[in-house]
């Protein structure tokens, strides 16, 4: 592989996640602990601290480290939570989140990354995260309601569905706009019956694919 994985995760929390501010503790162990090389193509595992996201097939990448801490800390995790993150892909994103003390529950509509997300997080031994192969704009209706939930693909809309399923309190996370590919990193807060949302600024995510998504 060409790289020492233990001093290329310091290394990364250091220089780009740490560096740009973010502190929250459980999100830098996290990010410190789970060997991120083990999520991407073999060929491709040299590159895997680096700072930008690599792509895992199908048209889907595994994110930027930076953006994975920064969603994991704008959720608030606290360990015991219940989360539902819409997008699993390569699974590293559940696997912080599980790190960090959450019972993941993550949905992806791709059989090939479903099926290779559950190979690797069952040789991690990661028991903490329930993946399903199905629609993620509707949910998983049947563990709900969750504490948290993060979409880790960009939509037009926020999915009613969603909503629907976060508890009160809760806080959902989720890129929106209205063009593929360039969105809003939108946080919705809610609490006492009420929604309080955020624009956290552009970012760019792969497409939300579903019922209630492009």
């Amino acid at each position: 592989m060409g790289i020492d994985p233990k001093r290329s995760r310091e290394r990364m929390v250091r220089e780009q996640i740490e560096a740009r501010g973010i502190s929250d503790p459980m999100v830098l162990a996290a990010m410190r602990k789970v060997p991120r090389h083990l999520f991407v193509e073999e060929a491709l595992r040299a590159q895997a601290y680096e700072d930008h996201p690599l792509p895992i097939g199908h048209g889907q990448t595994i994110s930027q480290p930076y953006i994975v801490a920064l969603m994991s800390s704008l959720l608030e995790i606290r360990p015991g939570m219940r989360v539902l993150e819409i997008g699993t892909g390569s699974g590293y994103q559940a696997a912080i989140l599980a790190e960090m003390g959450a019972e993941v529950y993550s949905v992806e509509c791709l059989q090939p990354l479903y099926a290779a997300a559950f190979s690797r997080l069952t040789k991690m031994r990661c028991f903490k995260v329930h993946l399903k192969l199905d629609d993620g704009t509707l949910g998983w209706p049947e563990e709900a309601p969750f504490q948290r939930i993060m979409v880790t693909a960009g939509g037009p809309d926020l999915p009613r569905p969603l909503l629907e399923q976060l508890d009160d309190p809760g806080i959902l996370l989720i890129p929106m706009g209205v063009k593929k590919r360039h969105q809003e990193l939108i946080r919705l807060v809610k609490q006492d019956g009420g929604i309080k949302k955020s624009n956290l600024g552009p970012v760019m995510f792969v497409d939300l694919v579903g019922t209630h998504g492009w």
